[in-house]
């Protein structure tokens, strides 16, 4: 993918890797049974399914809080990322996996006339540009990627 972009505008190269990423997040469900996509393998609340929710928080956060000044009560999203991974009984694979595609999509859509350079207003560090906004996205991101990546394998040897 990276050659597809290397000269494209940077907004486009953003959008691409921001695109691969969250698209690499849901595919770690593909072919996974919904105990499977449960299975805590560490300590911490982290479980294939309840990282691909907290992807969903994710995006809301950057992309809706940060765009609209929304609070997350009013969004409808946890109030810490720690709580973002619970999963209730009506968290599926496909229910979790049409959410993130939703929110992926609104944010392409809350994001689609800003230029990087434009400043969000309503996240709680204060003022940022979507720049910056992208880079931590990013970085998030490619974390959980590689956090749903080791637990896949373990699963998958099991």
């Amino acid at each position: 993918m990276s050659d597809e972009v290397l000269h494209r505008p940077e907004r486009a190269q953003f959008d691409a890797f921001l695109d691969e990423h969250r698209s690499t997040l849901a595919a770690c469900l593909d072919g996974l049974t919904e105990e499977q996509a449960r299975r805590s393998l560490v300590p911490s609340r982290t479980t294939l399914l309840g990282l691909v929710k907290h992807g969903i928080f994710v995006e809301k956060v950057w992309f809706d809080e940060a765009v609209t000044r929304r609070s997350r009560a009013a969004i409808g999203i946890p109030r810490t990322p720690d709580e973002s991974f619970v999963l209730d009984d009506a968290d599926t694979i496909d229910s979790v996996r049409q959410a993130h595609r939703e929110a992926c999509e609104a944010s392409r859509r809350a994001t689609s006339s800003l230029a990087l350079d434009d400043v969000l207003h309503g996240n709680r560090r204060g003022p940022l540009p979507l720049r910056w906004v992208y880079l931590h996205v990013l970085r998030e991101l490619a974390q959980h990627c590689g956090h749903a990546d080791i637990l896949r394998e373990q699963i998958l040897s099991e």
